[in-house]
């Protein structure tokens, strides 16, 4: 069984490598959801991390309908990412009708070849889920990261139920959002052997100067190690 743990900094990363995390999920600003990690993390990352990173390929916060702009960009930090090599990315398409968008996705998974890739939570946003899987395993996607189309995987527990069993071998079903120790024991009842946690904690700047009147929040957010120790030790029984 796997854990992936989803990192918003360097920082995070080497934290969570050392903790046990199994993958990782690189992305930067988390109040968007994650977006695209910049050159000098992703170059960071490679050269600091040894266990395997899939950074997020995704342009902007707010929905997942692109235009072609945002589609090249895309495409460019896929070609970086395979230039700097990573071995996955993570990504998500939609077309407005909330159906996947199998034309870009399918070209983008041509275009990465031979990184693994993950379709993200974008898939919780499809409005035929189960049509949504075959067309993710009709354009060559791995592996799906989701939380059954619930805001947290405890919602969501039916649907991805129903997801593993439809997959089969065909792709991986990753659940998502939620997830720690209390809720892995009915993930892995499930059957699912892979797992995604941010597993995230905040915690105070160590300025010893702000402005007050700045009415700033500084605080920091980082894993929280001690829950990734807790959700290995409950996946290697």
């Amino acid at each position: 069984m796997l854990l992936e743990i989803a990192v918003f900094n360097v920082h995070s990363a080497i934290l969570a490598e050392k903790a046990g995390a199994d993958r990782l999920e690189l992305c930067e600003n988390p109040e968007e959801g994650g977006t695209t990690p910049s050159y000098g993390t992703l170059r960071t990352v490679i050269e600091k991390v040894g266990i395997p990173a899939f950074p997020i390929i995704r342009p902007r916060g707010g929905d997942f309908l692109y235009d072609e702009d945002s589609y090249e960009v895309m495409k460019k930090d896929l070609l970086l990412c395979k230039e700097l090599g990573f071995t996955g990315a993570v990504l998500g398409l939609l077309d407005k009708d909330g159906s996947i968008d199998k034309e870009r996705t399918r070209r983008l998974v041509e275009l990465s070849y031979p990184l693994e890739i993950t379709f993200h939570r974008a898939f919780d946003r499809a409005k035929a889920p189960l049509e949504a899987l075959n067309d993710l395993i009709d354009c060559g996607c791995n592996r799906v990261l989701t939380s059954g189309q619930h805001p947290t995987v405890a919602g969501g527990m039916a649907l991805i139920s129903e997801l593993i069993r439809m997959a089969g071998n065909d792709i991986i079903i990753l659940p998502g959002s939620g997830v720690r120790s209390t809720t892995l024991p009915q993930l892995i009842a499930a059957g699912a052997e892979e797992f995604h946690s941010s597993a995230r904690m905040v915690v105070p700047s160590a300025m010893e100067y702000t402005v007050p009147e700045m009415n700033e929040r500084l605080d920091n957010l980082i894993v929280d190690t001690g829950e990734i120790h807790a959700m290995k030790a409950l996946l290697s029984k």
